[in-house]
C-alpha cells in the first residue's frame, strides 16, 4: 500500500489477577503506552455490558494516538478460568483518517477475523508457543491490508470509469477503444466465474457488497484495434434492484448469463433484458450483446435445450453462445466476438 492504513495489531489476554495484558503485538517495537491503552480499553469495554462477548466486530477510538481499533473478541473453553472460559481480544489499529473504509466494509472483514480466531483458539488449546500465534496475527494483519487495498483500488475504478457519459464521442480507428459491458443474470449462474475465466485471473477479484457491483478490465487486440473491455459484474440479488439501474447507464453492450441446469435463471433472461432496456439512455434503441448459456459441462443436468435459448436470443436480437466457466469453453471467444461487434457498430 502506498498509504499506510493499518499501523499495528495487538493480541490481549485477560489475566484474572492483574487484568488485561498485551501478550503479542506487531510491529514488535510498538510503543508501550499504545499497547497498554489498547489492552485495557479493549477488554474493559466488556465490563460495561455485563461481560457479554460481542460476536461481531467492534470499532473503538483511541483519540490520544489519533488511532481507531477494530476488535474481535475471542472466547474459548478453559476449565482453569473463572466461568470456564478464557477471554482475549485481537485489535487491529488503523489511522483515524481512514475510519470510513472500515465502517463501510466491516461486514466484509468478519470472515477473515473469524478464520484467524478459530486458528488462534486451536493454537491456544494445544498450548502452542507464542511464535506460532504471532505468525497467525501477522498473517491476519497482512490479509486485512490486502483486502482493503483491493477494495480501495476497486473504488478508484468505479470513480474513474465514466458510468454516466453525457454523449458518445467518435473514436478513431487504431487509437484504441473503451467499451463498458454490463454482465447480468440471476445469482449463482456463473457471472463472476465467467469474467474471471476471461481475464485469466489478471488481478484479485473482490465483490463489493455495499455497492452490488464488481468492475474488471482487460485489454485485448482485435485485428488492428486495441480494445479495453470494462466489465461491470452486476449483483443479481433483488436487494440491489434500485442500485444496479444506475450502473446500466452508459453501457455499450450487455452479456446476459443463465445456468443451463436452472430453468428459472433461463426464464429470467427476458426480465433482465427488459430491466436494462428501460433504464438505458433513450437514444440507445438497440442493445448489442450476447446471451450465454453457462455450465455447458454439466450435460447430465441440463434443463434447457439449445433451440429454446436460440429462440429467445432471436426475439431479443442478441446472439446465443453456450459456455463453461469451469472448462473455459467458448468464454474467451464470446468476449472477442462481442468486441468485434462493438467495433463494427462504431465504424
Amino acid at each position: 500500500m502506498t498509504e499506510k492504513i493499518i499501523t499495528s495489531i495487538v493480541y490481549t489476554l485477560l489475566d484474572e489477577k492483574v487484568g488485561p495484558q498485551p501478550f503479542l503485538w506487531d510491529p514488535v517495537d510498538l510503543q508501550d503506552d499504545i499497547r497498554m491503552s489498547v489492552s485495557i480499553k479493549s477488554i474493559t469495554i466488556l465490563s460495561t455490558d455485563q461481560g457479554i462477548i460481542p460476536q461481531s466486530l467492534v470499532i473503538i477510538p483511541f483519540p490520544m494516538f489519533n488511532l481507531k481499533g477494530i476488535i474481535k473478541y475471542v472466547e474459548r473453553e478453559n476449565e482453569a478460568s473463572r466461568g470456564g472460559a478464557a477471554i482475549s481480544s485481537i485489535t487491529v489499529l488503523f489511522n483515524e483518517a481512514y475510519d470510513l473504509i472500515f465502517y463501510k466494509y466491516i461486514n466484509y472483514l468478519e470472515s477473515t477475523f473469524a478464520d484467524s480466531v478459530q486458528k488462534i483458539i486451536e493454537l491456544e488449546n494445544r498450548k502452542a508457543n507464542s511464535d506460532e500465534i504471532y505468525v497467525e496475527l501477522t498473517n491476519l494483519k497482512t490479509r486485512i491490508s490486502e483486502i482493503l487495498d483491493d477494495l480501495r483500488n476497486k473504488e478508484k475504478k468505479i470513480t474513474t470509469v465514466e458510468a454516466f457519459p453525457e454523449e458518445k464521442k467518435p473514436r478513431e480507428r487504431g487509437l484504441g477503444f473503451n467499451y463498458k459491458i454490463v454482465v447480468c443474470g440471476d445469482p449463482g449462474v456463473g457471472k463472476t466465474s465467467t469474467i474471471l475465466r476471461f481475464i485469466d485471473h489478471a488481478f484479485m477479484q473482490t465483490y463489493i457488497p455495499t455497492l452490488g457491483v464488481s468492475i474488471s478490465e482487460k485489454n485485448i487486440q482485435v485485428q488492428d484495434d486495441h480494445v479495453n473491455l470494462i466489465l461491470w459484474d452486476i449483483a443479481g440479488q433483488s436487494k440491489f434492484e434500485l442500485m444496479r439501474r444506475h450502473f446500466y447507464m452508459g453501457l455499450e453492450a450487455v452479456i446476459l448469463i443463465f445456468d443451463l441446469t436452472n430453468r428459472k435463471s433461463f426464464e429470467s433472461i427476458q426480465n433482465w433484458y427488459e430491466d436494462i432496456k428501460k433504464n438505458v439512455v433513450p437514444s440507445q434503441e438497440i442493445l448489442i450483446g450476447f446471451i450465454l448459456g453457462n455450465k455447458e459441462d454439466l450435460m447430465s443436468k441440463r434443463n434447457i435445450a439449445s433451440e429454446e435459448a436460440l429462440k429467445i436470443a432471436n426475439e431479443l436480437n442478441l446472439e446465443y453462445i453456450e459456455t463453461s466457466a469451469l472448462t473455459g469453453k467458448n468464454v474467451e471467444e464470446s468476449f472477442y466476438k462481442l468486441a468485434e461487434s462493438l467495433i463494427k457498430s462504431h465504424q
